[in-house]
């Protein structure tokens, strides 16, 4: 068997076990022979189906998942005529559904102990190519707002190449790279548009913003099938497998036959694709740029996935669990705003979740070395 051919799980087990699974917490089991292992298990009288529940109930998606019910608890009884409704719970989906396409590419990345500040830049970015490309083309039919979502991904697959290839070739902390992508697609937006907001006309948009199936947009829907699609290649195939497997020890994964750059600058192309995604959405949304609304994208995009599970550090995170994370800073500023706490608030409290939950993921992190 070529070096190129060997399944890298295997490979890495021997010195990081905890790399081949995405869950949070590593299994230890009894070693010796297979009967050893399943007459040990048997004895403790633990079936495969306990364990796994018990693995689930433990894991930081059931945690965060209790604190989202909590959250919605205190605010539908502080505010029990706005909050609980179904037009505020419909809004609160359609407004976290932009954020869960970003969420999934940042699980991505982060999972292979990257990082992506620029997702609001370049959503901004992509949608005034979007609209740049609507208006060359002109008319109002679905070709047209087809030809307005290519030029969004080809704008956001666009920074993330140029993101991947700072951070692989040139070695630029992504940090950095990132940061500075955040201020450089920003700026080249605003020259751009002369930093005006550009309103979208198109009848085709007006269409898919007010045509609801099963009393969600078609935004809603989008953004379901991507989590669905980007969650399943993350878990069951070996694309996802590579991505863990570099998070938790991209030497190992070099020796073990990966193209580590050549993975890595492909996670970051994702990243930029569903930002520019995202950018598409946001227009059917609000039916203009909102260049200047995206300012906190990052900080909301970062504290979900973080939330949900994902390490700061690589190696561990699923999408599932930035599903719910997600949802608690949006559910968080949206009832906020209906107590009329000042925007600057929010932000406030935002940034300390994020605080807590880096601080939370370097305590697993320790517990994880220990054992």
């Amino acid at each position: 068997m070529s070096t190129v051919d060997r399944d890298p799980q295997l490979e890495i087990e021997k010195g990081h076990a905890a790399a081949h699974a995405p869950s949070e917490f590593a299994i230890t089991t009894p070693t010796g022979s297979p009967r050893d292992v399943a007459d040990a298990v048997t004895a403790s009288g633990v079936t495969p189906f306990q364990r796994a529940l018990r693995r689930g109930v433990n894991s930081s998606p059931a945690y965060m998942g209790a604190v989202l019910i909590a959250l919605f608890v205190v605010f539908s009884i502080l505010q029990p005529d706005t909050f609980p409704t179904t037009g505020n719970v419909r809004n609160l989906i359609v407004d976290t559904s932009i954020f869960l396409v970003m969420a999934t590419g940042m699980t991505y990345v982060m999972v292979a102990a990257g990082f992506d500040l620029s997702i609001g830049s370049v959503l901004v970015f992509a949608g005034i190519c979007s609209v740049k490309t609507m208006d060359w083309v002109g008319g109002t039919s679905y070709g047209t707002v087809l030809a307005g979502l290519l030029a969004a991904l080809v704008g956001g697959v666009a920074w993330g190449l140029f993101n991947g290839f700072c951070v692989t070739k040139l070695r630029v902390p992504a940090l950095i790279t990132t940061l500075g992508s955040l201020g450089a697609a920003l700026g080249i937006a605003n020259l751009m548009t002369n930093g005006n907001d550009i309103s979208v006309a198109q009848s085709a948009m007006i269409d898919l913003q007010i045509n609801y199936q099963f009393g969600m947009p078609w935004i809603v829907w989008l953004a379901l099938v991507v989590v669905l699609i980007g969650g399943a290649v993350l878990r069951y195939t070996r694309f996802g497998r590579h991505t863990y497997v570099i998070g938790s020890n991209d030497e190992a994964a070099r020796r073990a036959g990966i193209n580590v750059n050549k993975h890595l600058v492909k996670l970051y192309a994702i990243s930029g694709l569903l930002a520019g995604l995202a950018g598409m959405m946001s227009l059917v949304r609000f039916s203009t740029t909102t260049i200047g609304g995206h300012s906190q994208d990052a900080l909301t995009v970062i504290t979900g996935v973080i939330l949900g599970g994902t390490s700061l550090y690589g190696g561990y995170g699923t999408v599932l669990g930035t599903v719910i994370g997600i949802f608690i800073p949006t559910v968080l500023q949206n009832g906020l705003v209906q107590e009329d706490v000042q925007p600057f608030w929010q932000n406030v409290a935002v940034g300390f979740i994020l605080i807590a939950a880096v601080y939370l993921d370097q305590l697993k992190r320790r517990a994880r070395e220990k054992t």
